[in-house]
Protein backbone atom coordinates (compact mmCIF):
# COMPACT_ATOMS: atom_id res chain seq x y z
CA UNK A 1 0.00 0.00 0.00
CA UNK A 2 1.34 3.43 -0.91
CA UNK A 3 1.97 5.99 1.80
CA UNK A 4 -0.64 8.35 0.36
CA UNK A 5 -3.35 5.68 0.48
CA UNK A 6 -2.25 4.63 3.99
CA UNK A 7 -2.51 8.19 5.28
CA UNK A 8 -5.86 8.77 3.58
CA UNK A 9 -7.29 5.61 5.10
CA UNK A 10 -6.15 6.24 8.69
CA UNK A 11 -5.87 10.02 8.93
CA UNK A 12 -9.29 10.38 10.55
CA UNK A 13 -8.32 8.11 13.45
CA UNK A 14 -5.09 10.04 14.07
CA UNK A 15 -6.91 13.36 14.09
CA UNK A 16 -9.49 11.91 16.45
CA UNK A 17 -6.77 10.85 18.86
CA UNK A 18 -4.96 14.18 18.59
CA UNK A 19 -8.16 16.05 19.45
CA UNK A 20 -8.64 13.93 22.58
CA UNK A 21 -5.06 14.45 23.67
CA UNK A 22 -5.17 18.23 23.25
CA UNK A 23 -6.48 19.16 26.75
CA UNK A 24 -3.78 18.73 29.39
CA UNK A 25 -4.19 18.22 33.09
CA UNK A 26 -2.45 21.54 33.71
CA UNK A 27 -5.33 23.27 31.91
CA UNK A 28 -8.02 21.22 33.63
CA UNK A 29 -9.69 23.77 35.85
CA UNK A 30 -13.28 23.16 34.79
CA UNK A 31 -15.26 20.13 35.79
CA UNK A 32 -15.44 18.36 32.40
CA UNK A 33 -11.66 18.62 31.85
CA UNK A 34 -10.82 17.42 35.33
CA UNK A 35 -13.16 14.48 35.02
CA UNK A 36 -11.59 13.53 31.68
CA UNK A 37 -8.21 13.51 33.41
CA UNK A 38 -9.57 11.07 35.96
CA UNK A 39 -10.90 8.53 33.47
CA UNK A 40 -9.90 7.53 29.95
CA UNK A 41 -12.65 7.23 27.32
CA UNK A 42 -13.94 3.70 27.05
CA UNK A 43 -12.80 3.30 23.43
CA UNK A 44 -9.42 4.97 23.96
CA UNK A 45 -7.46 1.70 24.58
CA UNK A 46 -8.81 0.28 21.31
CA UNK A 47 -7.77 3.39 19.38
CA UNK A 48 -4.35 3.28 21.03
CA UNK A 49 -3.80 -0.32 19.91
CA UNK A 50 -4.78 0.62 16.37
CA UNK A 51 -2.34 3.52 16.43
CA UNK A 52 0.49 1.23 17.57
CA UNK A 53 -0.33 -1.10 14.70
CA UNK A 54 -0.20 1.80 12.25
CA UNK A 55 3.23 2.83 13.54
CA UNK A 56 4.53 -0.71 13.17
CA UNK A 57 3.23 -0.86 9.58
CA UNK A 58 4.81 2.50 8.75
CA UNK A 59 8.18 1.34 10.00
CA UNK A 60 7.96 -2.03 8.26
CA UNK A 61 6.98 -0.43 4.94
CA UNK A 62 9.70 2.22 5.23
CA UNK A 63 7.35 5.18 4.95
CA UNK A 64 8.74 8.70 5.26
CA UNK A 65 10.56 9.88 8.38
CA UNK A 66 8.04 12.65 8.83
CA UNK A 67 5.11 10.22 9.00
CA UNK A 68 6.94 7.83 11.33
CA UNK A 69 7.92 10.75 13.59
CA UNK A 70 4.34 11.99 13.70
CA UNK A 71 2.98 8.57 14.61
CA UNK A 72 5.75 8.02 17.18
CA UNK A 73 4.91 11.29 18.94
CA UNK A 74 1.22 10.45 18.90
CA UNK A 75 1.88 6.95 20.32
CA UNK A 76 4.01 8.45 23.09
CA UNK A 77 1.32 10.98 24.05
CA UNK A 78 -1.40 8.34 23.92
CA UNK A 79 0.71 6.00 26.06
CA UNK A 80 1.19 8.74 28.65
CA UNK A 81 -2.56 9.38 28.62
CA UNK A 82 -3.42 5.71 28.99
CA UNK A 83 -0.74 4.83 31.51
CA UNK A 84 -0.34 8.21 33.18
CA UNK A 85 1.83 8.55 36.27
CA UNK A 86 0.35 8.57 39.73
CA UNK A 87 1.44 12.15 40.19
CA UNK A 88 -0.76 13.17 37.25
CA UNK A 89 -3.71 11.34 38.78
CA UNK A 90 -3.13 12.97 42.15
CA UNK A 91 -2.91 16.36 40.50
CA UNK A 92 -6.13 15.73 38.60
CA UNK A 93 -7.91 14.75 41.83
CA UNK A 94 -6.61 17.86 43.60
CA UNK A 95 -7.76 20.07 40.72
CA UNK A 96 -11.15 18.39 40.72
CA UNK A 97 -11.65 18.93 44.45
CA UNK A 98 -10.11 22.41 44.48
CA UNK A 99 -12.11 23.75 41.54
CA UNK A 100 -13.97 21.33 39.30
CA UNK A 101 -16.40 19.82 41.78
CA UNK A 102 -17.67 22.97 43.56
CA UNK A 103 -17.75 24.92 40.28
CA UNK A 104 -19.82 22.16 38.66
CA UNK A 105 -22.27 22.12 41.58
CA UNK A 106 -22.74 25.89 41.28
CA UNK A 107 -23.22 25.61 37.51
CA UNK A 108 -25.98 23.09 38.17
CA UNK A 109 -27.54 25.15 40.96
CA UNK A 110 -31.09 24.86 39.62
CA UNK A 111 -31.07 21.07 39.67
CA UNK A 112 -29.16 21.00 42.96
CA UNK A 113 -31.74 23.35 44.47
CA UNK A 114 -34.64 21.24 43.16
CA UNK A 115 -33.01 18.09 44.51
CA UNK A 116 -32.49 19.72 47.90
CA UNK A 117 -36.13 20.80 47.98
CA UNK A 118 -37.35 17.30 47.10
CA UNK A 119 -35.20 15.78 49.85
CA UNK A 120 -35.10 18.29 52.70
CA UNK A 121 -38.70 19.44 52.21
CA UNK A 122 -40.29 16.06 53.06
CA UNK A 123 -37.65 15.47 55.74
CA UNK A 124 -38.50 18.65 57.66
CA UNK A 125 -42.23 18.25 57.01
CA UNK A 126 -42.24 14.77 58.56
CA UNK A 127 -40.31 15.95 61.64
CA UNK A 128 -43.10 18.49 62.27
CA UNK A 129 -45.93 16.14 61.30
CA UNK A 130 -44.83 13.40 63.69
CA UNK A 131 -44.84 15.88 66.57
CA UNK A 132 -48.48 16.68 65.79
CA UNK A 133 -49.59 13.16 64.84
CA UNK A 134 -47.22 10.60 66.42
CA UNK A 135 -49.13 7.63 64.98
CA UNK A 136 -48.20 8.75 61.46
CA UNK A 137 -44.84 7.06 61.98
CA UNK A 138 -46.54 3.73 61.31
CA UNK A 139 -47.55 4.91 57.84
CA UNK A 140 -43.98 4.44 56.67
CA UNK A 141 -42.51 2.00 59.18
CA UNK A 142 -43.45 -1.34 60.67
CA UNK A 143 -43.80 -1.57 64.48
CA UNK A 144 -40.72 -3.81 64.60
CA UNK A 145 -38.68 -1.15 62.83
CA UNK A 146 -39.89 1.53 65.22
CA UNK A 147 -38.91 -0.63 68.21
CA UNK A 148 -35.49 -1.25 66.68
CA UNK A 149 -34.82 2.48 66.41
CA UNK A 150 -36.04 3.02 69.98
CA UNK A 151 -33.52 0.45 71.19
CA UNK A 152 -30.77 1.90 69.02
CA UNK A 153 -31.06 5.43 70.40
CA UNK A 154 -32.28 4.85 73.96
CA UNK A 155 -30.77 7.46 76.34
CA UNK A 156 -29.34 4.66 78.46
CA UNK A 157 -26.68 4.28 75.78
CA UNK A 158 -24.89 7.54 76.43
CA UNK A 159 -22.16 7.20 73.86
CA UNK A 160 -22.16 4.34 71.39
CA UNK A 161 -25.74 4.45 70.20
CA UNK A 162 -25.49 2.31 67.08
CA UNK A 163 -26.26 -1.22 68.28
CA UNK A 164 -25.25 -2.65 64.93
CA UNK A 165 -21.75 -1.46 65.77
CA UNK A 166 -21.47 -3.53 68.93
CA UNK A 167 -19.25 -6.56 68.51
CA UNK A 168 -18.02 -5.34 65.12
CA UNK A 169 -14.71 -3.69 64.32
CA UNK A 170 -14.67 -0.10 63.13
CA UNK A 171 -13.26 -1.29 59.82
CA UNK A 172 -16.13 -3.73 59.25
CA UNK A 173 -18.66 -1.03 60.07
CA UNK A 174 -16.82 1.34 57.73
CA UNK A 175 -17.40 -1.15 54.91
CA UNK A 176 -21.03 -1.60 55.92
CA UNK A 177 -21.67 2.14 55.88
CA UNK A 178 -19.99 2.51 52.49
CA UNK A 179 -22.25 -0.18 51.03
CA UNK A 180 -25.35 1.35 52.57
CA UNK A 181 -24.54 4.94 51.56
CA UNK A 182 -23.45 4.15 48.02
CA UNK A 183 -26.56 1.99 47.56
CA UNK A 184 -28.80 4.96 48.35
CA UNK A 185 -26.73 7.25 46.14
CA UNK A 186 -26.73 4.86 43.19
CA UNK A 187 -30.49 4.31 43.37
CA UNK A 188 -31.10 8.04 43.47
CA UNK A 189 -28.76 8.67 40.53
CA UNK A 190 -29.78 5.73 38.35
CA UNK A 191 -33.46 6.59 38.78
CA UNK A 192 -32.80 9.54 36.50
CA UNK A 193 -32.98 7.32 33.41
CA UNK A 194 -36.74 6.99 34.07
CA UNK A 195 -37.28 10.52 32.80
CA UNK A 196 -36.05 11.74 36.18
CA UNK A 197 -39.03 10.20 38.01
CA UNK A 198 -36.89 7.58 39.74
CA UNK A 199 -34.61 10.25 41.20
CA UNK A 200 -37.63 12.25 42.37
CA UNK A 201 -39.09 9.15 44.04
CA UNK A 202 -35.92 8.20 45.93
CA UNK A 203 -35.26 11.78 47.03
CA UNK A 204 -38.78 12.18 48.42
CA UNK A 205 -38.89 8.68 49.90
CA UNK A 206 -35.56 9.00 51.71
CA UNK A 207 -36.53 12.45 52.93
CA UNK A 208 -39.81 11.11 54.31
CA UNK A 209 -38.15 8.11 55.94
CA UNK A 210 -35.32 10.05 57.59
CA UNK A 211 -37.74 12.75 58.70
CA UNK A 212 -40.08 10.16 60.19
CA UNK A 213 -37.28 8.52 62.17
CA UNK A 214 -35.93 11.84 63.41
CA UNK A 215 -39.40 13.15 64.26
CA UNK A 216 -40.37 10.07 66.22
CA UNK A 217 -37.15 9.99 68.25
CA UNK A 218 -37.61 13.67 69.07
CA UNK A 219 -41.21 13.02 70.10
CA UNK A 220 -40.30 10.26 72.58
CA UNK A 221 -37.42 12.26 74.04
CA UNK A 222 -34.52 10.38 72.44
CA UNK A 223 -33.33 13.41 70.49
CA UNK A 224 -29.99 13.91 72.24
CA UNK A 225 -28.60 10.40 71.56
CA UNK A 226 -29.98 10.55 68.03
CA UNK A 227 -28.55 13.95 67.08
CA UNK A 228 -25.33 13.18 68.93
CA UNK A 229 -24.81 10.19 66.65
CA UNK A 230 -25.92 11.58 63.29
CA UNK A 231 -24.68 15.17 63.50
CA UNK A 232 -21.08 14.24 62.71
CA UNK A 233 -21.64 12.55 59.37
CA UNK A 234 -24.94 14.18 58.35
CA UNK A 235 -23.39 17.07 56.40
CA UNK A 236 -21.54 14.68 54.09
CA UNK A 237 -24.17 11.96 53.82
CA UNK A 238 -27.33 14.03 53.39
CA UNK A 239 -25.80 16.44 50.89
CA UNK A 240 -24.29 13.55 48.94
CA UNK A 241 -27.84 12.20 48.53
CA UNK A 242 -28.90 15.63 47.25
CA UNK A 243 -26.05 15.73 44.72
CA UNK A 244 -26.77 12.17 43.59
CA UNK A 245 -30.36 13.26 43.02
CA UNK A 246 -29.24 16.33 41.07
CA UNK A 247 -27.06 14.11 38.87
CA UNK A 248 -30.03 11.83 38.25
CA UNK A 249 -32.25 14.80 37.42
CA UNK A 250 -29.61 15.89 34.90
CA UNK A 251 -30.19 12.59 33.09
CA UNK A 252 -33.94 13.11 33.26
CA UNK A 253 -33.69 16.58 31.73
CA UNK A 254 -31.59 15.18 28.88
CA UNK A 255 -34.34 12.68 28.09
CA UNK A 256 -37.25 15.10 28.48
CA UNK A 257 -35.64 18.05 26.66
CA UNK A 258 -32.99 16.68 24.28
CA UNK A 259 -33.16 19.77 22.06
CA UNK A 260 -31.91 19.09 18.55
CA UNK A 261 -30.07 15.98 19.64
CA UNK A 262 -31.47 12.50 19.75
CA UNK A 263 -32.36 11.30 23.23
CA UNK A 264 -29.50 8.80 23.18
CA UNK A 265 -27.01 11.49 22.16
CA UNK A 266 -28.39 13.96 24.71
CA UNK A 267 -28.21 11.30 27.43
CA UNK A 268 -24.62 10.58 26.50
CA UNK A 269 -23.64 14.25 26.55
CA UNK A 270 -25.44 15.12 29.78
CA UNK A 271 -24.40 11.82 31.31
CA UNK A 272 -20.80 13.03 31.32
CA UNK A 273 -21.80 16.04 33.42
CA UNK A 274 -23.92 13.87 35.73
CA UNK A 275 -21.11 11.37 36.29
CA UNK A 276 -18.69 14.21 37.08
CA UNK A 277 -21.03 15.32 39.86
CA UNK A 278 -21.37 11.72 41.01
CA UNK A 279 -17.58 11.46 41.48
CA UNK A 280 -17.78 14.12 44.17
CA UNK A 281 -20.90 12.64 45.75
CA UNK A 282 -19.11 9.29 46.01
CA UNK A 283 -16.20 10.93 47.83
CA UNK A 284 -18.70 12.55 50.21
CA UNK A 285 -20.36 9.18 50.87
CA UNK A 286 -16.92 7.72 51.56
CA UNK A 287 -16.14 10.54 54.00
CA UNK A 288 -19.51 10.10 55.71
CA UNK A 289 -18.89 6.37 56.17
CA UNK A 290 -15.47 7.05 57.66
CA UNK A 291 -16.84 9.62 60.11
CA UNK A 292 -19.76 7.37 61.03
CA UNK A 293 -17.53 4.39 61.75
CA UNK A 294 -14.62 6.09 63.47
CA UNK A 295 -16.15 9.19 65.10
CA UNK A 296 -19.95 9.14 65.41
CA UNK A 297 -20.03 5.81 67.26
CA UNK A 298 -17.26 6.56 69.76
CA UNK A 299 -18.41 5.85 73.29
CA UNK A 300 -18.00 8.45 76.02
CA UNK A 301 -17.53 11.64 74.03
CA UNK A 302 -19.41 14.67 75.38
CA UNK A 303 -22.44 15.55 73.30
CA UNK A 304 -21.31 19.18 73.23
CA UNK A 305 -18.12 18.12 71.44
CA UNK A 306 -20.05 16.04 68.91
CA UNK A 307 -22.43 18.90 68.21
CA UNK A 308 -19.52 21.32 67.82
CA UNK A 309 -17.71 19.05 65.35
CA UNK A 310 -20.92 18.34 63.45
CA UNK A 311 -21.74 22.04 63.18
CA UNK A 312 -18.23 22.80 61.98
CA UNK A 313 -18.53 20.15 59.25
CA UNK A 314 -21.82 21.68 58.09
CA UNK A 315 -20.16 25.10 57.87
CA UNK A 316 -17.22 23.61 55.94
CA UNK A 317 -19.54 21.91 53.43
CA UNK A 318 -21.55 25.10 52.90
CA UNK A 319 -18.39 27.18 52.56
CA UNK A 320 -16.82 24.67 50.17
CA UNK A 321 -19.69 24.68 47.70
CA UNK A 322 -20.35 28.37 48.15
CA UNK A 323 -16.85 29.72 47.74
CA UNK A 324 -14.14 27.29 46.64
CA UNK A 325 -13.03 27.71 43.03
CA UNK A 326 -14.80 31.02 42.43
CA UNK A 327 -11.72 32.44 40.72
CA UNK A 328 -11.76 29.57 38.23
CA UNK A 329 -14.94 29.93 36.29
CA UNK A 330 -17.77 30.43 38.78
Amino acid sequence: MSQELFVARHQALWIRLESRLEPTIAKAIDAPSVASALAVDTDFPHLYRQLCHHLALARTRLYSRQLIARLSRLVLRAHQRLYGSRSDLRRAIVLYLAAGFPVLVRHQWRLVGLSALLFYGPLLAMIVLVQLYPQSVYRLMEPEQVQAFEGMYTPRMEGRVDQDHEGQSDFLMFGYYIRNNTGIGFQTFAGGVLMGLGSVFFLVFNGLLIGTIAGYLIHIGYHLPFWGFVIGHSAMELNAIVLSGAAGLRLGVALIRPGRLSRIRALREQGRVAVQMLYGAALMFLSAAFIEAYWSSIDGLPLALKFAVGGLLWLLVIGYFGGVGRGRGA
